[in-house]
């Protein structure tokens, strides 16, 4: 296939596209709100009652950023002379894609696919435009797909748009020490199920993974949201283990400068920033799950110090930590989330021998399908003992208040960990369709084939500009849970969507637990369930649309 595949005025074209995805956005919402909305106001109970085309409006609005920032992204590389026909083919087929699914059917899930009719709209309104269709029937074609194989198929797939020389500095020298330090065993602590050996952790905590977005003046490097980004992209790229280690850092950073005393920040800040210090986040319980305001844990003060009693699950790093940023009741008296507090609550690391060596505190491992290198726990505590002074802000009922204003960077730091798992399936899948010999020809030679690795690439692509705008979003002040949510939603579809393709590249041995891939598609299912289940999360953008928060 020769350049003309690509469609003429393909910008234009997409600019276009992009018009009549927003206007079909705006015509959903509305068809929404009249069905959730009680004299004015949006109503808990019948936005429960209609969570169907809520979240479909939901992933309607996701697909329109995505499409935002794949225009950006290319108008970016256009300014820089650097938007190519590879470029230019994945702008087409994401183009192309995306719009006929918002026209046709969009999928929710493998068995929930929304379409016009379920918000009573009609396609060809929105979408017969002659440019538009013609993205919509050619954009994604097979010619396309087999043309962007070939062009990726020694592994450069695409031009990232970094505009910022450091960035691209960041992002290689990460990339070099994943293909030197991380790829070569990753597979192997997963199958052995061992911990994340603790002279990497020491590594990573003098390259400055652990401090990489705190203020400079607090001890950090005080780099981007888009820098970390670029540098969990890459450790995930080689095991999501590695690329999971700042996931509680950064909540844990995040809430000492934000609300920590001087005391706390001065106390525990250098040794979490160094890595010495190992935090851990102790939110959920059993039968919880999302619903924090129904937290029993609670913390009862005595004098100088709190006793926490009650169970936590699902608690990642538990045994090794050396702190909990653990959330409790410390009113009982109010039971949503006013009587919540923070606490920074030390505890003794533990051993294979004993995991839990601290008094009053016990737990137990989570035996998980993936996800490995740290280890998951429930705990239970029965009179643990936290000082008084590691009350966080040293205020009580502020806790759910501080974890929020974590949300956002978890959710763009869990977007930017499902970036890099979609790119280790990729990355796999293309190493064994070129190695991969049947009837005489590489199995890449195969339409079906090349068609798989130039979506997951395309795909890939749209997961990350849109995980990238989060980052900029946050970088620049302002609120982007939405935003931070959207590219959750999208990058942890896009994660399990290249890990299932690649498992299916591989055949039969994608199936063995020798082979990477089979990690990878472990590790790829988890995204679309923690930090917010992919329902969960399109239920908090439609909510935050619908009242009006762009």
């Amino acid at each position: 296939m020769a350049m003309a595949e690509i469609l003429p005025d393909l910008r234009a074209s997409c600019a276009e596209g992009l018009k009549a995805a927003e206007r079909y956005r705006e015509q959903a919402r509305a068809r929404v709100l009249a069905r959730v909305t009680v004299q004015g106001r949006i109503d808990a109970a019948r936005l429960d009652d209609h969570q169907f085309p809520a979240h479909g409006f939901a992933w309607i609005a996701t697909y329109v950023a995505a499409l935002t920032e794949m225009l950006s992204w290319s108008d970016r590389l256009a300014e820089a002379g650097k938007f190519g026909e590879r470029e230019q083919l994945i702008l087409q087929m994401v183009f192309g894609e995306y719009l006929a699914q918002l026209s046709g059917g969009l999928p929710l899930s493998q068995v929930e696919i929304l379409r016009p009719a379920d918000l009573d709209l009609d396609a060809a309104e929105w979408f017969g435009a002659p440019e538009v269709a013609s993205l919509v029937q050619r954009g994604n074609s097979n010619a396309a797909r087999v043309r962007l194989a070939a062009l990726i198929a020694e592994g450069h797939a695409g031009e990232d748009g970094l505009a910022d020389e450091t960035l691209t500095m960041v992002r290689d020298q990460f990339r070099r020490f994943a293909d030197a330090e991380i790829l070569p065993h990753a597979h192997s602590w997963h199958v052995r199920d061992q911990f994340i050996p603790l002279e990497l952790l020491e590594r990573l905590g003098e390259m400055g993974v652990f401090g990489l977005t705190v203020p400079a003046a607090h001890g950090g490097l005080g780099l981007s949201k888009t820098a970390m980004c670029l540098v969990t992209e890459e450790l995930t790229r080689g095991y999501i283990g590695v690329g999971s280690l700042g996931t509680r850092t950064e909540i844990a950073a995040e809430l000492l400068v934000a609300f920590g005393t001087e005391d706390q920040r001065a106390r525990w800040l250098p040794g979490i920033i160094s890595g010495k210090t190992i935090p851990t986040a102790v939110f959920t319980e059993p039968n919880t799950g999302s619903d924090l305001g129904s937290l029993r844990t609670r913390a009862e003060r005595q004098g100088d110090v709190y006793r926490v009693t009650g169970n936590k699950t699902w608690i990642t790093h538990a045994a090794r930590a050396d702190v909990m940023t653990l959330l409790a009741r410390t009113d009982p008296k109010e039971q949503g989330y006013k009587g919540l507090s923070m606490f920074f609550a030390g505890k003794a690391r533990g051993t294979d021998t004993a995991p839990f060596p601290s008094p009053g505190m016990s737990g137990g491992e989570i035996g998980v399908l993936g996800y490995r290198g740290m280890k998951e726990y429930e705990l239970g505590f029965d009179g643990f003992e936290v000082p008084a002074r590691d009350l966080l802000g040293g205020v009580e009922g502020q806790g759910f208040k501080q974890l929020m204003a974590t949300f956002e960077s978890a959710r763009i730091q869990t977007a930017a960990r499902a970036v890099g798992v979609a790119r280790s399936a990729l990355e796999l899948a293309q190493d064994y369709a070129r190695q991969r010999v049947q009837f005489g020809r590489p199995i890449a030679a195969f339409p079906r084939v090349a068609g798989k690795l130039a979506w997951m690439a395309a795909e890939l692509m749209a997961a990350r500009q849109l995980t990238h705008f989060a980052a900029r979003e946050k970088d620049s002040g302002r609120r982007c849970d939405i935003e931070a949510g959207m590219a959750k939603l999208l990058a942890a579809r896009v994660a399990w969507s290249n890990a299932d393709n690649a498992v299916q590249i591989h055949g039969g041995n994608g199936y063995a637990i020798e082979f990477p891939v089979s990690r990878v598609l472990c590790d790829a299912r988890i995204l679309n369930i923690f930090e917010g289940t992919a329902e969960i999360q399109a239920h908090v953008i439609a909510r935050g649309l619908l009242a009006g928060r762009n």
